[in-house]
């Protein structure tokens, strides 16, 4: 009698510990960034994947173009643009394939296709060279760009240097990098959103308006063979770059309020599919018509290319700072989660307000000291995206797909995922060779902190 008495109420403690330990992790759930609000509607996703794909990239396209010349450009982008859409949808339908468990970030879902450690060790750097990434040359976008409107308004004024853009623009984000979660930043990530359709076509109908240029050329610009091909290797890595939105799907649609009967992948795919037509109508438009007209002097931005009508490039590059603003926020969320996760489960800090403010604001200062460093944009497109982009992007939720649903070998299934491995494989090897090359042949006549 005493023996079951003794069990009893070993069986309640045990009950108990269980039971605090799932009061804990909830407190903490609802704290996280990515966790916290999951009361997103669908068009949320359609905008925040908007804004997570249509980067800075798309106004590189029409150089990525003048490197990889007419035939295989146009089939790079098409190919990118449907690889990338497949492999997203990959992800949408992975995110609650286990019935009752949601995989809210990219690394979860890591886990359980490849175990505990593993998946940790496979998707953790990745991402975290992808969005760290992202936010550093945002920076330097977002600085140059004001450093362009500056140079436009104030014709004939004091050069200022670049650096002091890099920093003006980075104190807009140690605001608001302090903004909570996900749906906190989706005002932010509108306006990014529309900002980007609008310098989108702003960057192809000015380009139109200014005409073919009389003694345009669409020859390869370098004079060597290897020049040539290290060439065409950046601008693969250039358009990796610009469908990076991969690293922040499940996230995204984390946001989302799911039920047995109504899972989030419905709103989520419905989302995807318009941001993906507004991704079509951004980059298609500006790589093909900037090519059209510039032939191979277009420069690594687009809009740099275009002086005239001075009033609409003002606009432009103050819409590109906008949308940079917004994407810079939507790929800093996840690494704060991922910061502050550590924090808490693994330092056992107190979830607090205090932690929340020094760990942003230092992840702010870095990106922006790595902006200030290193501002070759071109060249860090094409080393970051064939790096880091290929893999979250391109292959890896095709590896993940195989490993969770085995397809039958040889079935379409099986067989489409292979040819997205095998080229996303070749994409990362490639890519960072020419990017790297450039980085050097920039960093020769490159003065610090000009």
């Amino acid at each position: 009698m005493g023996d079951q008495v003794q069990t009893g109420g070993q069986e309640e403690h045990v009950s108990h510990d269980v039971d605090e330990k799932l009061k804990k992790q909830k407190a903490i759930d609802d704290w996280l960034p990515i966790t916290s609000s999951r009361n997103a509607k669908w068009w949320y996703s359609a905008f925040h994947n908007v804004t997570a794909m249509v980067g800075a990239g798309v106004l590189s396209l029409p150089y990525a173009m003048s490197n990889l010349g007419w035939g295989p450009g146009v089939v790079i982008l098409i190919l990118s643009w449907t690889i990338t859409f497949y492999t997203l949808w990959q992800m949408v339908e992975m995110h609650e394939m286990v019935p009752g468990k949601r995989f809210d970030r990219y690394h979860e879902l890591g886990q359980h296709a490849f175990g505990e450690k593993l998946g940790l060790y496979i998707v953790v750097p990745q991402q975290l060279i992808c969005e760290v990434g992202v936010d550093i040359v945002y920076m330097v976008t977002g600085g140059k760009s004001l450093q362009k409107v500056h140079d436009l308004v104030c014709k004939g004024s004091k050069p200022i240097k670049t650096t002091y853009f890099i920093m003006i623009f980075a104190s807009v984000h140690f605001v608001l990098a302090h903004l909570p979660n996900f749906n906190s930043i989706s005002g932010v990530s509108l306006a990014a959103a529309v900002m980007s359709l609008s310098y989108s076509t702003i960057a192809w109908s000015a380009s139109v308006h200014k005409g073919k240029q009389p003694n345009v050329e669409y020859g390869y610009k370098a004079t060597t063979t290897s020049g040539t091909v290290f060439d065409f290797f950046t601008a693969l890595g250039d358009v990796a770059f610009a469908y990076a939105g991969h690293n922040v799907v499940l996230e995204i649609q984390a946001t989302i309020p799911s039920t047995p009967e109504r899972p989030s992948k419905g709103p989520m795919w419905r989302g995807v599919v318009i941001a993906y037509i507004v991704v079509a109508l951004c980059y298609f438009p500006v790589a093909l018509v900037g090519y059209y007209v510039f032939g191979n002097i277009v420069e690594d931005n687009i809009l740099i290319s275009l002086d005239k009508p001075t009033w609409l490039i003002v606009a432009a590059n103050m819409f590109v700072v906008v949308h940079v603003i917004g994407s810079y926020q939507l790929y800093a969320m996840p690494v704060f989660d991922m910061i502050e996760t550590v924090m808490v489960t693994k330092l056992h800090f107190k979830p607090s307000g205090l932690l929340r403010f020094i760990t942003r604001n230092l992840y702010v200062a870095f990106t922006m000291f790595v902006a200030i460093t290193f501002p070759f944009f071109g060249g860090l497109l094409g080393f970051f995206g064939g790096f880091a982009f290929a893999p979250t992007t391109y292959f890896l939720p095709c590896i993940m797909w195989l490993a969770i649903y085995k397809p039958k070998k040889f079935s379409l299934s099986w067989c489409t995922n292979w040819i997205c491995i095998i080229l996303g494989l070749l994409l990362m090897i490639l890519s960072p060779i020419g990017g790297l090359r450039n980085i050097i042949k920039s960093a020769k006549h490159y003065k610090f902190y000009s």
